[in-house]
């Protein structure tokens, strides 16, 4: 059911429905309440009157002796006949031996009328019932003996008609009925134009999306709700973010082609140039071997990092290989293996440990990440400067600083060395042996660990990298 819901049902459908049902609903149901409230508001007014002119009649009974003369009264006669047709009912007086005596209808007099309502009158208790099958109420009343003090001579049975309250009822439902009929034929307009202005919004959102999906490229601008502005904000956004992920796409394909095929160029020009020559000497056939060697490895490294970030990007959300590690062990293996090319360079790599760290990380891959941050700040770097790593901890995180008296990065480019193939100084970069990918794989590992990686730097003075990553691994 619930699938079938949200396969076919709509929005309109759903708010006509809704405010078609708030409209007319308690209308309706007002409705019926005010028919019940007027029909038992007549009876209870019938039922009063009743009483009233039935306790004056048995009290002039009680008065003139009525059961106990053997004349009949004609004028008390002359008024329960009144007093009947006025109700458009019937008035039976019956005596203490249950024989009715009088009977406005003159069909059942000598006869005897046993029946509870006439018992528990005779025992001081009055009685009203009303009949809805048969549209009449009946009412008893007693009547006292002459002179006593509340001895029950007889019972006066009244039997009204309530045919005018039913024909009231039925007029007034009529109306109703007229008047509800014509505020839904008001309200079914209401609601059908105010659910096309409340929608129109959300169609045209709606139009606006289908054109994107088919390809074009205009974005979106629903600005006549608060939510639909948001939506329409958030939805360009996404658009935005989905055109840079696609351009970033088509760069990166860009630049891998580019970066894959510059060094096989090379190499072929390379042998070219030595198959063109005769009798070449033997060390320029090693010269040029060695560039072809230097070549080929360059090519190896741009496939081994290209393979280590689709592997990453593959095992994002997998389990990885976690362990407790001593992290400042780790740096120190780190900066043993970048020693060689530091004193080549003559720069100073030192470390400092605040505070011993040991951490749930994956040591292989935390590794790689910090030696690329440690190579980048040794090979873009001045003759004697220095590369300064930090270690230091608190009760959530372990930070891992590392700064260096470089180049620097210009401000500008900052925000995107983190992105594939990505060179600040494309000719300086190659010259080292980088291949644009190194940033990029130590963002990828930092965050597979739910880090976090910042850059700050000045042209010419020096540039500092922090890694912030939580000491447990958040799985």
């Amino acid at each position: 059911m619930k699938r079938f819901w949200k396969k076919t049902v709509s929005m309109r459908a759903v708010l006509i429905l809704m405010l078609f049902l708030i409209g007319f609903l308690p209308m309706a149901v007002q409705g019926r309440i005010l028919l019940t409230s007027l029909r038992q508001s007549q009876i209870d007014s019938r039922t009063l009157e009743i009483q009233n002119q039935a306790l004056i009649l048995s009290n002039r009974m009680t008065q003139a002796g009525y059961l106990g003369g053997e004349v009949t009264d004609t004028i008390l006669d002359s008024q329960m006949d009144v007093l009947a047709d006025v109700f458009n009912g019937r008035i039976v007086i019956v005596d203490e031996t249950y024989r009715i005596i009088r009977d406005t209808f003159n069909l059942a007099e000598g006869k005897y009328h046993i029946s509870s309502e006439v018992i528990r009158c005779f025992r001081g208790e009055t009685s009203s019932r009303y009949n809805s099958d048969k549209h009449y109420l009946t009412e008893t009343f007693p009547i006292y003996a002459a002179g006593s003090t509340g001895e029950i001579d007889g019972v006066m049975v009244v039997t009204a008609s309530t045919e005018y309250i039913l024909n009231l009822t039925d007029m007034v439902g009529e109306k109703v009925t007229m008047f509800e009929v014509m505020a839904l034929i008001v309200i079914i307009a209401v609601v059908l134009l105010a659910a096309g202005l409340y929608l129109k919004p959300v169609y045209v959102f709606r139009q606006r999306l289908k054109k994107i999906a088919s390809g074009d490229a205009e974005e979106i601008h629903v600005d006549d709700y608060r939510e639909t502005k948001e939506m329409s904000a958030a939805v360009s956004q996404a658009f935005t973010k989905l055109r840079e992920v696609d351009n970033s796409r088509q760069e990166f394909v860009s630049n891998v082609s580019h970066e894959l095929k510059t060094p096989i160029t090379s190499i072929r020009v390379l042998a070219d140039s030595l198959m063109s020559m005769e009798d070449a000497p033997v060390e320029l056939y090693r010269e040029f071997m060695n560039d072809i060697s230097d070549e080929i490895d360059r090519e190896s490294k741009i496939i081994d990092d290209l393979l280590t970030l689709v592997k990453m990007d593959k095992s994002a959300n997998q389990v990885m290989n976690i362990s407790q590690v001593n992290v400042g062990s780790l740096l120190e293996l780190v900066l043993k293996r970048m020693r060689p090319i530091a004193k080549k360079r003559n720069v100073e790599l030192t470390l400092e440990t605040i505070r011993e760290v040991t951490a749930e990380v994956d040591e292989v891959k935390l590794s790689q990440a910090l030696n690329n941050l440690v190579e980048n700040a040794v090979k873009y770097n001045r003759e004697d400067g220095w590369v300064r790593v930090t270690l230091d901890a608190d009760h959530k995180f372990f930070t891992v600083r590392v700064a260096d008296s470089g180049i620097g990065i210009p401000e500008e480019f900052q925000t995107r060395i983190f992105e594939r193939f990505y060179r600040v100084d494309k000719a300086r970069s190659r010259e080292t042996g980088g291949t644009g990918l190194g940033l990029a794989i130590t963002k990828n590992v930092v965050q597979m660990h739910h880090g976090t990686i910042q850059v700050q730097s000045v042209e010419g003075e020096g540039t500092v990298f922090t890694v912030q990553i939580p000491l447990t691994y958040i799985s």
